[in-house]
């Protein structure tokens, strides 16, 4: 009986995917930062291995109650699909909280908007020219809000 032929089918390796270019932006908030303002605390900023995701741990006392948390910030690819435009974010705390935000860095302003972009509720802040501060304010809808400073008190190191 003849031996069955050696059937070898060739596959394309699709190529790594490769992080978006706008997320080198977010590269200024790697690191450890003391925050003073309307909330105060600390919160950590370092990129989850592959760069697609930069993680912010946030430990803060704000309107007298604790709060921390974890936001995961990127760009939301759905299986199989190009990624969204917008760099967008989830974070849950413990306060049972799941919120949503968009991410824009334009130059030397950072813009995080509540929901979605163009929301009444927002945090606009300006980064200071040798990256050690960014400090703003934080708006909600019918008024209110906070001002907020975050100082570097550790860069990354990996």
């Amino acid at each position: 009986m003849p031996e069955p032929a050696n059937q070898t089918a060739e596959f394309a390796v699709p190529a790594a995917p490769a992080p978006e270019a706008d997320l080198a932006g977010l590269n200024r908030l790697v690191g450890r930062w003391r925050i003073s303002g309307g909330a105060e605390g600390t919160v950590t900023y370092e990129w989850m291995e592959g760069g697609f995701f930069l993680l912010q741990h946030v430990d803060l006392v704000q309107f007298g109650q604790r709060v921390t948390g974890v936001e995961i910030i990127g760009h939301e690819r759905d299986f199989g699909s190009e990624p969204g435009e917008d760099i967008r974010s989830t974070f849950y705390d413990s306060l049972g909280d799941t919120l949503r935000y968009i991410y824009e860095i334009d130059g030397e302003t950072l813009t995080i908007w509540g929901g979605e972009k163009g929301s009444p509720a927002h945090y606009r802040g300006e980064f200071s020219p040798d990256g050690s501060t960014f400090a703003g304010s934080w708006v909600y809808p019918g008024g209110g809000g906070y001002d907020s400073t975050a100082t570097r008190i550790e860069e990354e190191t990996r």
